[in-house]
């Protein structure tokens, strides 16, 4: 992988799979915070699978879109944009009414001393997402850090297990899942709510901070010794197919990979193919934030890019001085203050 165009082509490639279920799901698709990290990807994969498939659908994505380049370049590839702050409320009921709906928009990083407007974005906002748009299907993102952190010799975290988020930024996103429950019992909305932990991109999450960490020889913290993954590319393919699974009251699905990661170990995958030997601190509690995606599994199959795929593929982003995003993940967090 030698640039980002080469990157979002792999990335955005569709499956047969995912082509095969949006033959099957009626109506447009619209994505509500499109401008976020997965957001341009999941709009282009959209888009791809829907021309791959022939279909006549429209993608729209939704974004403030006040920076950069994104609006241009979503357009560029076919997918229709508004520009739109979904917190005011003329520009909310501006939106055309679409029948699926993929939800991302929310507030995470800067919580801390901004508490109430990530309250606000994750929180108040959802009940008016769904108000707006009670008639059509609601894929909504949500995270793994709804679950208290578990033993990993268990790995327990699975949908049926009792939520106990851990700070405000996971207690907020609770309260999305709870007031989007309420309006889909309320109106029968159709919706699923999708409980990711940490998606992988070259350019950001939790694979690259450990590589740099290596590479950099910095020193690695292994008190959150484990961590759950997924190909954002994958994570998107699992959005998308969500929509033929909405019901009322949603259904929950966590998305990750299949295995419990070492951080220890993933360094020292890194450190083989940097030729250093990583540096270490702490050592492994015996809790994690960890999240089991085995139902996910059992509707859409295994995740297409391995864990050693994508070990393979950041040794090299890295190596090779590869754009980055500089927004870390901040998986270490114990206390949930973001």
């Amino acid at each position: 992988m030698k640039n980002v165009a080469e990157l979002e082509e792999f990335m955005t490639t569709p499956s047969d799979r995912l082509i095969k279920d949006l033959q099957s799901l009626d109506g447009d698709i619209m994505i509500l915070g499109v401008g976020g990290k997965m957001g341009p990807t999941l709009a282009k994969l959209t888009k791809r699978a829907v021309d791959h498939a022939k279909l006549k659908k429209r993608v729209i994505g939704v974004s403030r879109f006040s920076s950069g380049t994104l609006d241009k370049e979503l357009k560029d590839f076919g997918i229709e944009t508004v520009a739109a702050d979904l917190l005011d409320e003329n520009s909310l009921q501006s939106l055309p009414n679409i029948k699926n709906i993929i939800y991302m928009a929310g507030n995470k990083f800067g919580t801390v001393g901004n508490e109430h407007y990530t309250w606000a974005m994750n929180t108040y906002l959802p009940g008016r997402i769904a108000e707006k748009f009670s008639d059509s299907r609601i894929v909504a993102f949500s995270t793994g850090n709804v679950y208290p952190l578990t033993r990993v010799v268990s790995n327990n975290s699975s949908e049926e297990k009792e939520v106990n988020p851990i700070g405000e930024y996971a207690q907020s996103c609770l309260g999305r899942e709870r007031i989007l429950t309420y309006f889909s019992r309320k109106n029968s909305t159709p919706m699923l709510l999708f409980r990711l932990n940490y998606a992988i991109d070259l350019r950001y999450g939790v694979l690259l901070e450990i590589a740099r960490q290596v590479a950099e020889e910095e020193l690695i913290d292994l008190t959150m010794g484990n961590v759950n993954v997924i190909w954002q590319g994958d994570a998107n393919e699992f959005a998308i197919r969500s929509l033929l699974h909405c019901q009322s009251p949603p259904k929950i699905l966590n998305i990750t990979g299949p295995e419990t990661l070492s951080v220890r170990w993933l360094a020292e995958q890194f450190g083989k193919r940097f030729g250093k030997k990583p540096q270490f601190i702490n050592e492994e509690d015996d809790l994690a934030l960890l999240n089991n995606a085995s139902r996910a599994h059992q509707l859409f199959g295994y995740p297409k890019v391995s864990v050693q795929h994508m070990i393979q593929m950041i040794s090299e982003w890295v190596m090779n001085d590869g754009v980055t995003h500089n927004k870390p993940t901040h998986f270490q967090e114990r206390e949930g203050v973001f």
